[in-house]
Order: C-alpha cells, then sequence, then structure tokens
C-alpha cells in the first residue's frame, strides 16, 4: 500500500477506531430523538500507533482495537458497531517530540455491522 504524503511530512502514524452508534426512537414527553441502548451510544475505544518516517519502508504491524467486556455485553441488534482506519502526519515540534498536524491526515470507515 502506498502512502500519499502531499505535504511531504516527515512522520505519519495508523489509528484505529472502533465506535458504537444506537439505533433511534422519537420520544414525544421530551419532544426529540433518544437513543435505544443510551448507554453504548456514541462510545468508542481508539488504538493509535507509533510514529514513523515517512522516508521509510515500514514493516508489516498489526493493530488491535476491542471495546471492553462492559460494553461488549451492551451490544444487541438495535447497536451498529463502527470500525474505521485513519492516518496522521506529524512533524517535530518545540519540543523535539513528534506532534500530529492538523488536516494533514485521512480517515476511512472500513465497516458497519
Amino acid at each position: 500500500m502506498d502512502l500519499q504524503n502531499i505535504q511531504r511530512l516527515p512522520y505519519f502514524r495508523i489509528l484505529v477506531s472502533l465506535g458504537t452508534v444506537s439505533d433511534m426512537y422519537y420520544d414525544a414527553v421530551v419532544n426529540n430523538y433518544v437513543p435505544v441502548v443510551s448507554d453504548l451510544h456514541g462510545t468508542s475505544a481508539l488504538t493509535i500507533g507509533e510514529w514513523h518516517s515517512s522516508q521509510a519502508v515500514v514493516p508489516d504491524h498489526t493493530l488491535t482495537v476491542q471495546m471492553d467486556a462492559t460494553q461488549a455485553a451492551l451490544l444487541t441488534d438495535e447497536v451498529s458497531v463502527v470500525l474505521s482506519i485513519g492516518v496522521e502526519f506529524g512533524m517535530v515540534g518545540f519540543t523535539g517530540e513528534t506532534v500530529e498536524v492538523k488536516h494533514a491526515g485521512s480517515g476511512k470507515v472500513l465497516d458497519v455491522r
């Protein structure tokens, strides 16, 4: 896989997210839509990979993302799980550590179930 680094930034990292979205229903009492499973609506788990040089060939590696057991126990047919992946570009900051560059990355939803 190739990575388009249009701004020629020196570092990149991969992010993987697993989020949940509940079905909604209209509640006339509050005059608004309410999630069916409110404990899972809008929750997410995020795994952020290490910074890599954008000039190097990076060997294969695995990133794992997983929701905690409490959240997994609440999953029902009324909850959709969204898997997404993103790339974030970085540069050396004032402290000498790599920091992300805003608006330089990209992301994609891989699957919704």
